[in-house]
């Protein structure tokens, strides 16, 4: 069997649109160097959902904003992409005149061709697809309107790494940016933990319209025991929220020892006392 598996670039694509005008935008279909066969694709455009405040993804609902999808057209919904080469797939955006304003999505599927791939003489082994997401801003009257709700740094982990939350709500009508800047260091020494070289603890997350999003950040290279001071910072609709906390590490069976090491040495006082008192007593 062939491993037909591939990178799709880029992940998600942004475009600001005006109603009655065309937009172009493309997709790199990339077959990897080790790849032993010719990738078959096939390339579709889905909605561009997310339900609950885990954002779980939907992609076959269509909603009054992801109509996006009738107003995209694929150049080439199929194709072929020899081992370490790649192919851009270009697609057109043709927005109606009478296109609402706002946030549109849709994402761009790659997939390969298991039509293709069997009439090429190939077995097909890890058929999946891969996801362009479109955001899209339709020119018009938009509404800007959301809120931080939570923001949680927590004062006790058993373990690393520790979870960091935050909870924002996007009542308006476009997608919007919610940035994040987490810092961590040493409680005792003031060493820097985080920002590092390799990471700058700073990232973003987009907040959809109507919505509202539970965001889960996890931190590490942290010390299996000790206390840290963490600070997590969210920047969204104007709006800055600030959470800084001394939060203690410190693994439930260190905290089980510590008590059997203090109850071992409570009793052997309670037992040295009681030898002394009769001691006395027959003296």
């Amino acid at each position: 069997m062939e491993n037909n598996s591939f990178t799709l670039l880029p992940m998600s694509q942004r475009f600001n649109l005006v109603p009655g005008e065309i937009y172009t935008g493309k997709v790199t279909i990339v077959n990897p160097t080790d790849a032993s066969s010719d990738f078959n694709y096939k390339v579709s455009v889905a909605p561009y959902n997310v339900v609950g405040n885990d954002y779980d993804i939907d992609l076959t609902s269509k909603y009054n904003r992801s109509i996006i999808t009738d107003w995209i057209e694929v150049s080439e919904p199929t194709g072929t992409v020899a081992p370490n080469n790649s192919k851009d797939v270009s697609f057109t955006i043709s927005v109606p005149e009478d296109a609402p304003a706002g946030g549109q999505y849709a994402t761009i599927l790659v997939s390969s061709n298991s039509d293709q791939q069997a009439d090429a003489g190939v077995a097909v082994k890890n058929v999946f697809e891969m996801a362009s997401i479109v955001y899209a801003n339709v020119a018009g009257e938009t509404i800007h309107d959301g809120k931080i709700l939570e923001n949680n740094v927590p004062s006790y982990s058993a373990v690393a790494p520790i979870t960091l939350t935050a909870l924002i709500s996007n009542e308006g009508n476009v997608h919007e940016d919610a940035v994040f800047v987490i810092t961590i260091s040493d409680f005792f020494s003031g060493a820097v933990i985080l920002p590092t070289e390799e990471d700058e603890g700073r990232y973003g997350e987009i907040i959809m319209p109507e919505t509202t999003r539970k965001i889960e950040r996890n931190v590490s290279n942290l010390p299996a025991i000790g206390i840290v001071k963490i600070s997590q910072k969210i920047y969204y609709n104007g709006e800055v929220s600030t959470v800084e906390k001394d939060v203690i590490i410190c693994p439930i069976w260190f905290i089980l020892l510590m008590v059997l090491t203090i109850a071992s040495i409570i009793t052997a006082i309670v037992v040295a006392v009681k030898k002394h008192k009769r001691k006395n007593f027959y003296l």
